[in-house]
């Protein structure tokens, strides 16, 4: 999945390793004070529904800024050019708007542990108990993809046996997670957001200036890759070509909404940090916050990409040199001094941490209040479900580090996860979609359409695409593609079996479905919610529009 290639060991020394050995005391010391805080299951798995939007909103940012996410797109942004922005503008934004201004109400209203507790509600076991398990299986394999990608990294920067790795950073997440729950996670993520980006704006700055600043760089490129790489539209109408392998049908349709607003709406690894706030207004304004960071993400992430490019020509040409792949740590290897060295490499690996424990947190919620509670040991006293909550902790790491090889049959890494995503994430929005805007759905659609849904991306990928019977020019667009079918073939089955079978009733669905409302629902605002700065509106649409804007400066 990750191939590094030779020569990119750093030159650390003992002052780059006591920064790293600084950032785990600090991370085991955060799980420590907050396990004070950890009374009651609600606590552990929710963090009592006590945090401030600020918190939430940069821990949920945090939980998707995994280093998978950091190699992956830099990769990306080195072998597509600009057509990577699209990940962030279009495939990311609108959806976290969405998730904010209209779902928050209901997961949050409705008092839910989990996104599969609130499908429990409106469709019923069977939904429930599907999703619940698609959720544990898909979080259990991300997981593990983090500690693999993290383990061949270390091993080839660092030296270190992959073994090693795996067991120094799965012992940390699991000692601060279960020591501390959800709270542990959350403020670790927001210090692991703060060291990240103090690993990755320097290396950007840095780079920059090596290759001449942005006209530099766009001088070099345009002259290497042609004009079109610098631009985020151009080469992408139906039946063009261009390197990404998609046109703007498949991205709008493919990535902008279904696999997007699939994974933002639907993620419990990212909806978990929202349900935590401590009130509704926080809730609402936990993903509009998230959202204006993640618009600058690709400064920091794609634009190293593109340095890379220009300072390692060969970048990606042959297969056994340097691949895509390789683009952030050829630059941390070429450009930083130590000291500024360690704190690339505490980056990377509180990227990699926070990647994984945003999985397991999300894994053991799942399991512990969704199958194990509900299916298999009902009713028990708080204290039992807390402790059973610990203990799957430790069986969510250790089935990480048995998933992650499954992962090494992928050649990149992003596109192992978006095959994930369009499997997973997308018929579960589907379910969510309609159910919630359409009051007829019964609890058999919700149910026939998950699972229709999921079987028909996992017939397109692994045979339609994967056999050749429909020529798709990448894996990145056979992910689109994946997508729109399984939201199609769900979206079908979930009208065609509802025309078939009984609606629930009206009286159960109250604060489930559009216009309808529940008790938790009418929640006041808290004193300082109704300033105009923390208007959700406000901070939805300006982010939205900030996304828009952009896009102009890759547009031409």
């Amino acid at each position: 999945m990750i191939t590094l290639a030779e020569g990119l060991r750093l030159p650390t020394n003992g002052l780059d390793y006591t920064i790293l050995a600084i950032y785990f005391v600090v991370v085991l010391g955060i799980g420590f004070a907050a396990k004070r805080s950890v009374k009651t299951s609600l606590d552990f798995f929710l963090s009592g529904r006590s945090l401030p939007a600020w918190v939430t909103g940069l821990a949920f940012v945090a939980a998707n800024l995994g280093a998978t996410e950091i190699l992956g797109m830099a990769a990306n942004g080195a072998q597509y050019g600009a057509y990577t922005v699209h990940w962030y503008w279009i495939g990311a934004i609108p959806a976290m708007v969405f998730l904010g201004l209209v779902m928050m109400p209901f997961y949050y209203g409705s008092k839910v542990r989990s996104v599969p507790e609130f499908l429990l509600h409106r469709f019923g076991p069977s939904s429930h108990l599907l999703s619940s398990v698609i959720f544990a299986v898909s979080s259990v394999l991300i997981a593990g993809v983090n500690l693999y990608a993290m383990a061949i990294v270390l091993q080839a920067l660092l030296g270190w046996p992959q073994w090693v790795a795996i067991v120094v950073a799965g012992v940390f997440v699991l000692a601060y997670i279960t020591i501390g729950g959800l709270s542990s996670a959350i403020y670790n993520e927001v210090l692991q957001f703060f060291v990240i980006l103090a690993a990755l704006i320097p290396l950007t700055i840095v780079g920059l200036k090596r290759v001449g600043g942005w006209d530099g760089l766009t001088d070099s490129l345009n002259s290497s890759h042609g004009d079109a790489f610098l631009t985020a539209w151009k080469g992408t109408g139906i039946g063009e070509t261009n390197a990404l392998g998609a046109n703007w049908l498949t991205i709008v349709l493919g990535l902008g909404f279904v696999m997007s607003f699939g994974y933002w709406t639907t993620n419990f690894a990212e909806v978990q940090r929202a349900l935590s706030a401590k009130n509704l207004s926080a809730a609402k304004r936990t993903p509009l916050i998230a959202a204006f960071p993640k618009i600058f993400i690709p400064l920091v992430v794609v634009v190293p990409g593109l340095i890379a490019l220009v300072m390692e020509p060969t970048l990606g040409k042959s297969k056994d040199g340097l691949q895509y792949n390789d683009a952030i740590p050829v630059l941390m290897r070429d450009l930083l001094p130590n000291g500024v060295l360690g704190i690339a490499v505490t980056g990377l690996l509180a990227a990699f941490m926070a990647g994984m424990a945003a999985n397991v947190s999300s894994f053991n919620t799942v399991f512990t209040n969704d199958i194990w509670a509900a299916y298999l040991k009902k009713g028990r006293e708080d204290r039992y479900y807390l402790k059973t909550g610990r203990v799957v902790t430790a069986v969510g790491v250790l089935i990480g580090m048995g998933t992650a090889f499954i992962a090494s049959s992928f050649s990149n890494i992003m596109n192992y996860l978006q095959t994930l995503f369009s499997f997973f994430n997308v018929p579960l929005f589907v379910v969510f979609i309609i159910g919630m805007f359409w009051k007829r759905t019964s609890a058999a659609a919700g149910f026939w359409g998950l699972l229709s849904g999921t079987v028909a991306a996992m017939i397109n990928y692994f045979w339609l695409y994967k056999q050749g019977i429909i020529a798709i020019p990448s894996e990145q667009g056979a992910n689109f593609v994946s997508s729109i079918v399984a939201f199609v073939v769900g979206a079908l089955v979930m009208v065609l079996v509802t025309l078939v079978t009984k609606p629930k009733p009206a009286a159960s669905l109250a604060g489930l479905v559009y216009g309808s409302r529940s008790p938790g629902m009418e929640e006041l605002p808290a004193e300082g919610d109704d300033a105009w700065y923390r208007k959700p509106a406000l901070l939805g649409w300006g982010a939205v529009v900030l996304a828009a804007v952009c896009y102009i400066p890759f547009s031409f």
